[in-house]
């Protein structure tokens, strides 16, 4: 039977695996999708010779951009993004790595997007964090990305005041804090300074309302959870690895 699954590491939470068994269940498909859980990046290839079924691999936290020396050649967007969530077995056994998180993102962004969102603050500096940016840079919209450590041009949490905060209406959370079962957690920015003018895009999708959210609430800001994104962004992948 055909095999699809994820690759990453402590992933027993996996949104893809339960996404891709409904998508299976309701559409027919004879196919199955299985959780790799991998303690580094290289036991991709371990994985692959013990499992020739294996039709094609997602990639989650916190291999975006680590899976990348272990394939054979990148889609010309993921390697401007610089990480991959997609990967394509070719015909010849040839891994070929794709994006379709920036995909995900950007569509599931549009609708919410406003006149002010014209600058956005990113937050973390992962491989998630480089889809976004990719995304933003298509939609014109000027970004900083937001760390602990200190960039050129860029912020980090520590310096962020209200200033920043007015000069950046749209903030996209890429970090995974506040993720279940540590949901009290968020980024510390300073969150009394989002107003309803603000859009708070969190790419967490577990909670739903994640404890940035609920700060952006509490100030008015319009908020966005991450489920549509890893909807369209697995959609995506299923079209590729079918192409």
């Amino acid at each position: 039977m055909k095999t699809y699954g994820l690759i990453g590491r402590n992933i027993s939470y996996s949104f893809s695996r339960n996404f891709f068994k409904k998508k299976f269940l309701d559409e027919h498909i004879p196919a199955v999708y299985l959780n790799y859980d991998l303690a580094k990046p290289g036991e991709i290839e371990k994985i692959l010779k013990d499992n020739p079924e294996i039709a094609g691999l997602s990639v989650t936290i916190p291999y975006k951009q680590e899976i990348i020396p272990f394939l054979d050649q990148l889609n010309p967007i993921a390697a401007q993004i610089g990480a991959v969530n997609t990967i394509k077995i070719e015909k010849n056994g040839k891994l070929t790595g794709y994006n379709t998180d920036y995909y995900g993102f950007m569509k599931s962004l549009k609708p919410y997007l406003q006149k002010q969102h014209t600058n956005a603050l990113i937050l973390g500096t992962g491989g998630a964090s480089k889809a976004v940016a990719y995304a933003l840079n298509k939609l014109n919209i000027r970004y900083k990305f937001v760390s602990r450590n200190p960039t050129a041009g860029n912020f980090t949490y520590s310096e962020l005041n209200k200033e920043d905060l007015e000069n950046h209406k749209l903030i996209i959370n890429c970090t995974p804090l506040g993720t279940h079962p540590n949901i009290s957690n968020y980024p510390p920015i300073p969150t009394n300074y989002i107003t309803k003018a603000h859009l708070v895009f969190d790419l967490i999708y577990n909670p739903p309302i994640s404890a940035l959210l609920k700060q952006a609430l509490q100030q008015q800001a319009t908020v966005v959870n991450g489920q549509l994104m890893l909807e369209l962004q697995a959609e995506k992948a299923w079209e590729i690895w079918n192409s």
